[in-house]
């Protein structure tokens, strides 16, 4: 339903064009696919059918260390008994394909995006309804009735003419894989210096908004190629100003030292080896730190070391699958500290 009301009031608004949509949860067929497609999406995820292809049993004991295959454990003597290989996953995707291939077929179409937001190619299945008796009074035209008509007006699924109408990827995504202060910070003439040193203390500040995304990867990244994950020696001393766009303080690494003043979106501290990162509100904020949530969903997830302090509520997700990082937060959503081994 989430899918059919974004795709429908992006396209009234004029503003379909601007985005891609990506859809998952459940999907595990070429029909799903097919049916996703047409409700609107243009990419889609998929998450625990993939795990099964490669060897998941689906023991559900993923946080207590003891998976019967190998695939959320640290222990060897499991971690021995993995049973996949990339081909079982590469395998199940071509089936995939060979599924939605044939669907196409059968419906007389020989381009997949042909399908995306034809919505007036779906009918309920009258014998589906009454197989069940909880379904035989659910009508389920309201999730795809409403779809704006689009079978003869496809100029969604381009940029516009005055963006040279070419694939939307060439207009959404525009900031690339990383951002332009990722760059400025890995160029900086101290931080430069000090990695080069790999000694004493350096301090550095910049100002950062939402856009910029990884903040701080790049950095990990620079120091790994010379140090491996044992880091700086020295003490890296960055203190950042503003908004910070997915993923702040991703694969920090010992002798980072990283200081938010303002707020983070999700998955802040991702992949976290060592260092610390510190985030609180401005002075003059104008709310109770205790009482608001000042990072997003999913942070730390991963992380395998350092030190994490939170001057506010975190998100939902909080700390899965951490393995060895001290955090504090003064709060979180659902599921904190969720598959947590070692």
């Amino acid at each position: 339903m989430g899918l059919s009301e974004a795709h429908s009031a992006l396209l009234n608004n004029g503003l379909r064009d601007r985005v891609t949509l990506r859809v998952d949860g459940g999907i595990r067929t070429g029909r799903d696919l097919a049916i996703a497609a047409m409700m609107g999406a243009e990419e889609f995820g998929f998450g625990t059918i993939a795990m099964i292809a490669e060897g998941c049993v689906m023991a559900r004991v993923c946080h207590l260390n003891t998976c019967p295959v190998g695939v959320t454990s640290q222990k060897e003597e499991l971690r021995k008994k993995f049973p996949g290989t990339p081909e079982h996953v590469v395998n199940f995707f071509m089936f995939v394909a060979e599924e939605i291939r044939e669907l196409m077929a059968h419906l007389g179409y020989s381009k997949f995006e042909d399908l995306i937001g034809r919505a007036d190619l779906l009918k309920e299945s009258d014998e589906q309804l009454a197989r069940i008796a909880k379904t035989k009074g659910v009508t389920l035209s309201g999730f795809f009735g409403s779809i704006p008509e689009s079978k003869d007006d496809r100029a969604f699924l381009r940029a516009t003419p005055a963006e040279g109408g070419g694939l939307k990827d060439s207009v959404v995504h525009v900031n690339g894989g990383s951002s332009d202060l990722d760059r400025e910070m890995c160029n900086h003439e101290d931080v430069k210096a000090a990695i080069e040193k790999n000694s004493g203390d350096t301090a550095v500040s910049f100002n950062i908004k939402n856009t910029d995304r990884s903040t701080c990867a790049m950095l990990a990244g620079d120091i790994s190629r010379q140090y491996g994950n044992k880091g700086l020696d020295g003490n890296l001393n960055i203190n950042i100003f503003g908004s910070a766009g997915q993923s702040f303080g991703a694969f920090t690494l010992p002798g980072m030292k990283l200081r938010l003043t303002g707020e983070a979106n999700d998955y802040v501290g991702k992949g976290m080896h060592g260092g610390e990162i510190v985030v609180l509100p401005e002075a003059d904020a104008g709310f109770v730190a205790a009482d608001s949530s000042i990072v997003g969903n999913a942070c730390l997830y991963g992380a395998t070391g350092g030190d994490f302090h939170a001057n506010g509520r975190a998100g939902e997700r909080f700390c899965v699958r951490n393995s060895g990082a001290y955090a504090v937060c003064e709060g979180t959503g659902d599921h904190c500290c969720e598959y947590m081994t070692g």
